[in-house]
């Protein structure tokens, strides 16, 4: 199951912060994932370094994160980096 400040036991769609830096703006997003299917196979790489790479960032802005899941069977986790 994927991380979420909240759940719904059927269905959870949720976007959150992660972190804020006090660098000035951003024009760049980055994201990265990971996946998992029925609760058995787990996925991906949902790093804040696969999404600075991702987005071509080097100074990040902030940090949020989506986490989304349907009754457990299929779930994701994004990280959603901002910066420049």
């Amino acid at each position: 199951m994927a991380v979420s400040p909240v759940t719904g036991a059927l269905f959870t769609d949720v976007t959150a912060p992660v972190t804020a830096t006090s660098n000035a703006g951003y024009s760049k997003v980055g994201t990265a994932s990971c996946v998992s299917y029925l609760g058995l196979i787990a996925t991906g790489d949902a790093s804040i370094k696969a999404a600075m790479e991702n987005g071509g960032i080097t100074k990040v802005h902030h940090i949020d994160y989506k986490s989304s899941n349907i009754l457990g069977l299929y779930a994701e986790y994004t990280v959603i980096v901002y910066g420049e």
